[in-house]
């Protein structure tokens, strides 16, 4: 059973996002209200993945998330945002999170995302997509859009196909229908892609391709 954390500063939403992942089977073994709690309860705790609310009073989620990434053998973090700002999701993917949720999701996408990141990959929804590339996409600089080409010249043309559609944010399973790969394929070149490049996770590999083709 997949284990999971939920941070945010409002009881309601917490309350909402355990009903939501207990009907859906998945195990709610912690809760935070803010960002100083995090990284004590995630020790206590061991969770899969934090979904990891963006704006809190004393630490934010993406001070948080960046605390929790720099643990051992952390676990998967998914930011709750409003997309009210797209550098706070910006932020947030250098500091670590492997993916995005809008807190206006859908009870289906919600779970299907903790799934996703649990099983080693990323929960970038088109949404989150746009709002990332209008950020770093559309005038990253000549010197910014180099520097990322020449990061994503290490690649195969496979990988880089793979790479590329992370930007219209699609999932493993949907990137091996569009190239008529196995899922497990895509999610060998997609490591292999990440490792290569030097990024932490898929979602940094897409703010990469952004700035390459911006």
């Amino acid at each position: 059973m997949i284990r999971v954390m939920v941070v945010d500063d409002d009881a309601m939403v917490r309350r909402l996002l355990r009903t939501i992942l207990q009907a859906s089977g998945l195990d709610v073994v912690a809760e935070a209200a803010d960002g100083d709690q995090v990284v004590t309860a995630v020790q206590a705790h061991h969770p899969d993945v934090v979904l990891m609310d963006l704006r809190m009073p004393r630490v934010d989620g993406v001070v948080a998330t960046r605390a929790v990434r720099a643990l051992p053998d952390p676990p998967g973090v998914i930011a709750m945002t409003s997309f009210d700002t797209e550098q706070i999701i910006l932020d947030a993917v250098r500091a670590g999170a492997d993916g995005f949720l809008a807190k206006d999701a859908e009870p289906a996408e919600i779970v299907a995302a903790v799934h996703a990141v649990a099983g080693g990959g990323g929960a970038l929804s088109p949404r989150a997509a746009k709002t990332m590339i209008t950020q770093v996409g559309a005038d990253p600089g000549a010197a910014t859009r180099r520097v990322a080409g020449e990061r994503l010249a290490a690649l195969t043309e496979r990988e880089l196909d793979v790479a590329r559609l992370l930007v219209e944010g699609l999932s493993n399973g949907e990137i091996a229908g569009r190239l008529y790969l196995g899922e497990a394929t895509v999610k060998t070149h997609l490591s292999s892609a990440c490792a290569k490049v030097g990024v932490a996770n898929r979602t940094q590999l897409a703010i990469v391709v952004a700035q390459a083709t911006g």
